[in-house]
Formats: C-alpha cells, sequence, structure tokens
C-alpha cells in the first residue's frame, strides 16, 4: 500500500512539473486610449479594476504557476473582452456600459470574489462606490430615473 501511494504522489508530483511546460499567454498590449475620467475615479478603478479590466495588469506570482496561471489568463482575456480601460475610446459613450460599470460593481458582483480573497484592497467601500455611481450613473440621467422606478 506505501509503494503504491507513493507511486501515485510521485506521478503527481511530475504531473505539476510537467504542466509548468505549458505557459499561459499573459501579455499587456499597449494602451491605445487610457481611461480619462476624474481622478477620483481612476484611482478607485486602478485599484478595483485594472488588473483584469485594462492593458496594465500587474501579474501576480500565482499567474505564473499552473494550472492556477491558466484560470487568471483566462479571467483577463475575458474581461478585457468585456471592458478594457486602457482602450476607452472603443467604450466611452456607451450609456449601456457606464450603467452595467456601476450595476455590477453596486451588486458586488465586481471585483469577482477569487480576486478579492488575493487582493482583499481591491474591496470597494461604500463611497467608492458613490463616486463611482456620480460618474457612471450621474443623477438627472434616464439611468437615475430608471433607478429609481426599482426602488
Amino acid at each position: 500500500m506505501k509503494k503504491i501511494l507513493l507511486l501515485v504522489s510521485a506521478a503527481v508530483a511530475l504531473a505539476l512539473i510537467a504542466i509548468q511546460l505549458v505557459p499561459a499567454e499573459r501579455s499587456n498590449p499597449p494602451v491605445l486610449a487610457d481611461f480619462d475620467g476624474p481622478d477620483a475615479v481612476k484611482e478607485i478603478l486602478r485599484t478595483s479594476c485594472y488588473d483584469c479590466h485594462s492593458n496594465e495588469t500587474v501579474w501576480p506570482w500565482y499567474s505564473y504557476v499552473a494550472p492556477v496561471s491558466w484560470s487568471v489568463a483566462e479571467h483577463v482575456r475575458e474581461a478585457r473582452e468585456e471592458l478594457n480601460f486602457s482602450d476607452w475610446a472603443s467604450f466611452r459613450g456607451d450609456a449601456h456600459l457606464m450603467e452595467e460599470i456601476y450595476e455590477e460593481t453596486k451588486e458586488g458582483h465586481m471585483p469577482i470574489g477569487s480576486y478579492l480573497r488575493m487582493h482583499p484592497g481591491a474591496k470597494l467601500s461604500e463611497a467608492q462606490l458613490a463616486v463611482l455611481k456620480a460618474y457612471f450613473y450621474p443623477e438627472g440621467s434616464e439611468h437615475d430615473e430608471h433607478e429609481h422606478e426599482h426602488d
């Protein structure tokens, strides 16, 4: 029994070593048109959103260790496709997207839980949410009226 356990352990260890040879795509393409909103908003976005939703990702140590690296790289790729603050010109003025940015953060969907576990400082406070709301969901906008319809 000990021999089988030893062989299984060795096989698992070898597999973990071998998968390190399959790299994850970790890149930071050039910034095309960075988010150009107020500094207070940009600071919040940099702290809580940019690692996934920009071309300025800070790749942490665990993003270099497979199989976690594959998951992190895929999350970043999908996040950039959905919203990329490094290509803000492509998104600026999209009222629905502006609403979604605020709604996703207000409802606690963003930043995602797996990111917050490793980056607790990215958790948004009520004050930060108020700053985001004022910018992305301004009072008097059709979005603000729509929000009050559901209250």
